[in-house]
This record gives structure tokens, sequence and C-alpha cells, in this order.
């Protein structure tokens, strides 16, 4: 930053009344850079993000997905939709708002950790996007939520929409789910046709 630009931002500062609303916040530069933090770790960093409905196995994949790369000598960090609701996300509910804002929150500290060159897996719902299969219902959430006993609850009273166009979809196979193993693998599959597991 030149002189004379950080003149014009500490001036900016120091406005005053009547100018609460400009902006004061400049970005702080590091002197290590991205690419510098990819070569130390020999990855890229990136989000891999998975959506899906309540119970449909999305933090079983991603702890095997993590799990599978700790083997390959590539560090990642999961960003779970339920464990970040009992800190950074403790404050908000389950309306369209917070689940919004939810999503929002958990984006931009997915991509500190993108930036930082970690391979960051969130897992979470996601629910913005249209209509998809609940009969995997291993905590029995679906039946409470029919029942009436929930409300507010994602692909039943509260929508899901389901992403258009997502990089990867994992299936069933011949009407099977496959094992989370397995499901990892094409994942690590992917990352790797598309560079990010190279040595840096």
């Amino acid at each position: 930053m030149t002189p004379k630009k950080i003149e014009k931002e500490q001036s900016k500062r120091s406005l005053g009344k009547g100018f609460e609303n400009v902006d004061k916040h400049i970005w702080q530069e590091s002197p290590i850079g991205k690419t510098e933090r990819q070569k130390l770790l020999n990855q890229k960093g990136c989000v891999v993000w998975i959506t899906g409905l309540s119970g449909s196995g999305k933090s079983t994949l991603a702890c095997s997905l993590s799990r599978e790369l700790y083997t390959r000598g590539k560090l990642s960090y999961i960003l779970d939709g339920d464990n970040l609701r009992h800190g950074l996300n403790k404050d908000l509910g389950f309306k369209a708002e917070d689940r919004v804002e939810n999503i929002r929150r958990v984006g931009e500290v997915a991509k500190l950790f993108a930036d930082a060159g970690l391979i960051c897996i969130a897992s979470l719902i996601s629910p913005y996007r249209k209509d998809r299969d609940a009969s995997r219902d291993p905590k029995g959430l679906y039946k409470l939520a029919r029942a009436g006993k929930i409300k507010g609850f994602t692909g039943i009273d509260d929508p899901y929409e389901s992403p258009l166009n997502c990089e990867i979809e994992l299936k069933e196979k011949e009407g099977e789910c496959p094992s989370p193993v397995a499901m990892a693998e094409e994942v690590i599959a992917y990352l790797e046709a598309k560079g990010f597991l190279q040595n840096q």
C-alpha cells in the first residue's frame, strides 16, 4: 500500500460524526500468501461442500474423506453443521433467515481454511434447492417431523433445494448405497484429477 493510500485510509477512520457509514475495514495483507502456504502443505486449498438431507450420511462421508486424505498425507478440516451450532452458530435458530446466515458464516470460514491451504470439508444440509429423498432416517427425525413433533424440519415442512450444478453427485449403485470409504475415494479421485492433491 502506498503512503498516500495509507494516509487516505487513515483519514477515513478519523472523519468523525456523520461519517459512521464510511468503510473503516481495510484488508490486511499477509507477508505469507496462499501459494506459500500451499507449498508448505504440498496441496491446494479448497472446499468440499457436502450437502443433503438430515440423516443422509454427510457427516459419515466427511469423516471418511478426512481419514482417507490423512492417510495420503493431506491436511483437511471438517466443518460439521451440527458441531458448528455448538459455537459459531449457536445464536441461530431454524427460521429461513437463520438458515441463510448459518450457511453464509460457514462459507466465510470455509473460504479462510481454503486460503490457509487446507482441504476444508463442509458438511451441512444447505437447504435451499428443491426436494430430496428422505427414506433413510437413522435418527428417527423424519418420523417425528411427519408426526408434527418437530416443526421447520428440512425436507418435510421446510424446503431443501438440491444443487443445480454440483461437481460430484454420489448416488446409489444398483439400489445400494456405496460405503463411506468408496464415496470418499470417488471424491479423492476428483480432487486428484483437478490437481488439488498434487505436490506444490
